[in-house]
């Protein structure tokens, strides 16, 4: 009977990694793409919102409802830097669109760690169906993440190598989506994609990442954006530096 409740223990043990893996193996072990390393990230498209603080009522893309539209005409950075919130275009649902470099590494086998140098933040991705933490919200949130595979059955996304990762962050500390103070609630819900393409002829391998974010309180529909990094050898031009609110 002993030996019988100690193989159950074990099945029940081992049944959060085989759903975010394949067979016994680990999330880390199992990762169908390699996303460590250092990224930088390649301005491509909407320079003059990422490249420069615009000005207050600069959000012509942003599907922002009444009250969203009330609040980022509101924007006053002087007010934030006041209440010591220096750091609210720097929360999970912006942080990938600040020009930058992103360290990205195992922290352990069930645990990704994402640092930026812009606004020094580190975010950690959650795999093994972990509960969310019972204190305040946060900057980065809570999020959980989960391998997806190639050949899973989704649609109209880059050529990856042999799947992506999946990230859904919850928890969060309401901040901007863009630093003029355009709103995102404690309310939103940010869900984003890591596709690390094939390494192209010259060598270059280019990691996007797809961002969606729900937002009930502040925006009429969800709010998509792709963003595009470039691997780096090493960690030339590494530079952790803090938030600004200008």
């Amino acid at each position: 009977m002993k030996k019988i409740l100690s193989a159950l223990l074990l099945v029940a043990a081992a049944a959060p990694l085989k759903s975010q893996g394949r067979g016994l193996e680990t999330p880390r072990a199992a990762a169908p793409i390699d996303l460590t390393g250092y990224w930088v990230s390649v301005v491509t498209e909407d320079w003059r919102f990422r490249m420069m603080t615009p000005a207050k009522g600069d959000y012509p893309s942003i599907p922002l409802n009444a009250e969203g539209r009330r609040v980022a005409d509101r924007w006053d950075p002087a007010k934030d830097e006041a209440a010591g919130d220096t750091c609210k275009a720097y929360g999970a649902a912006a942080i990938m669109r600040m020009p930058g470099r992103i360290h990205i590494t195992w922290q352990d086998d069930l645990t990704v760690k994402v640092e930026t140098d812009t606004g020094a933040q580190t975010r950690l991705f959650h795999f093994g169906r972990p509960q969310p933490p019972a204190g305040p919200p946060t900057w980065q949130g809570f999020s959980v993440a989960e391998w997806e595979y190639a050949g899973g059955g989704r649609r109209g996304r880059a050529a990856v190598q042999g799947g992506d990762l999946k990230v859904v962050t919850t928890h969060l500390r309401p901040g901007y989506l863009q630093k003029n103070g355009v709103p995102y609630s404690g309310d939103a819900v940010v869900t984003e994609h890591f596709d690390a393409l094939n390494k192209e002829p010259n060598g270059d391998q280019w990691l996007i990442v797809t961002t969606l974010v729900e937002d009930p309180q502040y925006l009429n529909q969800p709010f998509q954006r792709s963003t595009h990094f470039k691997r780096q050898a090493d960690e030339t031009g590494w530079d952790p530096s803090p938030c600004t609110a200008r």
